[in-house]
């Protein structure tokens, strides 16, 4: 009699492609799209600067500002407008677009507080820079995600790194976007959009800078954002955080670092 346990199985009835027929197909999503708030000319938006904000405490940063000027945003389907203010706040799932300075559109900030699924990045990294947007130079600020990184991170410790594309590299001395900041160690990765749109920039030959703070969240690390934008990038906006904001911060913070309950890139 022949053992059950060890008896090779029937072959099935149906080829592995036939079992895939029973596999309704995925409805692909819809793509993103950007929408401004005055009609824009046929031309492009051409600034001198774009940035985006995607980690929390740049986020913060900017959004104290008061003198920026709301003009588009990028609306990704897949990110409902549900629980959105009607003006823009730190708790919004939104990707707003802003001008810095004055009517030229010199100076571009995109705030990205929704989530980017890491097969969404490059094409919402073609939207930001592409044929809407052509900046002169780009910067990215975002975080240092701890299991990309090569070393020990420190919860106390408050630092930065930075990655160039090669023609903001080849910039020398005062060119340089970012001066005095160490170059991100060898070995460590950036993933996601930051590193979607650092690659869009050396695709189309912009200089691009990338900096990356640690830790994700705190007062330190506010601190130091706001110290390399006004010491390096924006020295004659005032970045001053007043006195009332370090409870909002704070509530901003808890609910990043709770996924759980929140959609906010992380």
């Amino acid at each position: 009699m022949e053992d059950a346990l060890t008896e090779i199985p029937p072959p099935s009835r149906f080829f592995e492609e036939d079992l895939n027929n029973f596999t309704p197909p995925s409805i692909p999503l819809p793509s993103p799209f950007l929408v401004f708030s005055n009609p824009r000319p046929n031309e492009p938006l051409r600034p001198s600067l774009l940035i985006l904000a995607i980690s929390s405490p740049s986020l913060y940063v900017f959004h104290q500002l008061s003198s920026k000027i709301l003009i588009g945003s990028l609306i990704l389907p897949e990110i409902p407008f549900s629980g959105n203010s009607i003006e823009p706040s730190l708790g919004d799932k939104s990707c707003n677009i802003y001008t810095l300075n004055d009517a030229d559109d010199s100076i571009i900030l995109i705030s990205v507080q929704c989530s980017v699924a890491a097969e969404r990045s490059h094409i919402v990294a073609k939207l930001l820079i592409g044929d809407q947007i052509i900046p002169d130079r780009v910067l990215i600020l975002d975080s240092v995600q701890s299991q990309n990184f090569r070393g020990k991170l420190s919860p106390d410790e408050t630092f930065s790194f930075k990655l160039e594309t090669s023609s903001e590299r080849k910039g020398l001395g005062d060119s340089t976007l970012l001066k005095g900041i160490d170059y991100f160690p060898s070995g460590s990765v950036v993933d996601s959009l930051a590193a979607a749109l650092l690659g869009r920039c050396q695709m189309n030959n912009i200089k691009g800078t990338l900096c990356v703070s640690w830790p994700e969240f705190g007062g330190a690390v506010v601190s130091l954002v706001k110290s390399l934008l006004q010491r390096n990038v924006l020295p004659s906006l005032d970045l001053s955080i007043n006195g009332d904001a370090g409870n909002e911060y704070s509530r901003f913070s808890w609910t990043k670092d709770h996924p759980s309950d929140s959609e906010l890139y992380t």
